[in-house]
């Protein structure tokens, strides 16, 4: 199959056909169709959905756009994909970053490329339509080759390619953690699809013990609040070894009545991080914690629908001082993980149906070797 070109994408069905999602006593359907359209109010004319300084990637830009399927505001997100098929590079790849369409960072990244199977994947549980999510088969067919051609003997996958083709020398574990996600939804798909592909899941099991077996194998970010809970959020880690992960850091990043910190060393909590921390609670199980984390971070609502991106709360200030469209869409997607609304809400906890207890580290034979950052 050849790429589709934005005209060969199927138009997207008149309606939804789902409720929009609604967790009593934080947000209304009414709030969460308010927050998808301050997403809408930012998409540029070519289809991105751009950070609030102004560049796409391709990550954040798909999380964007699940989050408008999830409110109904399909055909935006369609428009969203069609940006995804003209700039999708020949090896798989987007550049990391893009302004106005043109090319500010031109490395490739192997966690952007992975997340559009999640994003596709997503449209499909969400939409049903079976004619669009063969109409992107291809794209993320070449997506995941990319990631998986990053990925090392011992199962982790280097973070990105430079333009001149170069892997770098290390790998992260959030996002070989989403990549893990991206990987089970392209198995998926492929199913789906009849296009069975038994590479990509050798590839994710190989990937999953390697997050939830060997520390080492990534390198040291351990300050920022992902590396915590995306090896939940991904599926990586489940059971009680997921509970325990997010007990564990729990004073180190929760602070009481706020939400989740960014990073360790600063007295500042993000939307985006919290709603994630959600996303992650729910799918190990804790809904009680979920829904006292998502609670909290209302605080960030703006009036027009969109979230200030963080508080810093020594300073009790906002900051950064914007509104940013992935806060809103990790808003979007943690109110119907909680409220069970639509047939794609349990997509973060279907992400962990195949991982495998991690077992003894010193006992399987992959290479102690450390990663280098």
């Amino acid at each position: 199959m050849t790429a589709p070109d934005r005209a060969a994408l199927p138009a997207p069905p008149a309606a939804p056909r789902h409720p929009v999602p609604a967790v009593p006593g934080a947000i209304t359907a009414e709030q969460v169709v308010a927050t998808a359209r301050s997403i809408a109010a930012v998409q540029q004319a070519d289809g991105g959905v751009p950070w609030p300084q102004g560049h796409v990637d391709a990550w954040n830009h798909v999380e964007c756009l699940m989050a408008m399927t999830t409110a109904g505001l399909v055909a935006e997100a369609r428009h969203g994909y069609a940006w995804l098929v003209r700039h999708q590079r020949p090896d798989g790849s987007w550049p990391m970053k893009l302004v106005d369409g043109a090319v500010a960072e031109p490395d490739g990244e192997s966690n952007h490329a992975a997340y559009v199977a999640v994003g596709v994947w997503h449209d499909l549980l969400v939409t049903g339509d079976t004619r669009f999510a063969a109409a992107m088969w291809p794209v993320v067919r070449r997506a995941l080759d990319f990631a998986v051609g990053l990925q090392t003997a011992r199962g982790e996958i280097r973070w990105r390619r430079s333009a001149a083709g170069e892997p770098a020398g290390f790998a992260l574990l959030t996002g070989c953690s989403s990549i893990y996600q991206g990987l089970r939804c392209g198995v998926s798909l492929g199913e789906r699809l009849g296009e069975p592909q038994p590479d990509w899941e050798l590839a994710a099991d190989r990937l999953g013990h390697v997050i939830a077996a060997h520390p080492e194998a990534f390198a040291d970010k351990s300050r920022f609040s992902m590396d915590w809970y995306y090896p939940v959020l991904g599926g990586a880690v489940r059971g009680p070894a997921a509970l325990r992960r997010l007990d564990e850091q729990w004073d180190t990043f929760v602070v009481p009545g706020l939400g989740a910190r960014c990073v360790s060393d600063q007295p500042w909590v993000t939307g985006a991080e919290s709603c994630e921390l959600v996303m992650a609670l729910d799918a190990a199980g804790d809904r009680e914690r979920a829904l006292t984390i998502f609670g909290d971070m209302q605080r960030l609502r703006h009036e027009d629908g969109s979230y200030w991106t963080g508080w810093q709360f020594a300073n009790r200030a906002w900051f950064p001082h914007e509104q940013s469209a992935y806060t809103a869409a990790a808003v979007v997607l943690a109110a119907d993980a909680l409220a069970g609304a639509t047939p794609a809400a349990a997509l973060f906890r279907d992400a962990g149906r195949h991982s495998v207890p991690a077992g003894d580290p010193a006992a399987c034979g992959c290479s102690p070797t450390p990663t280098r950052a």
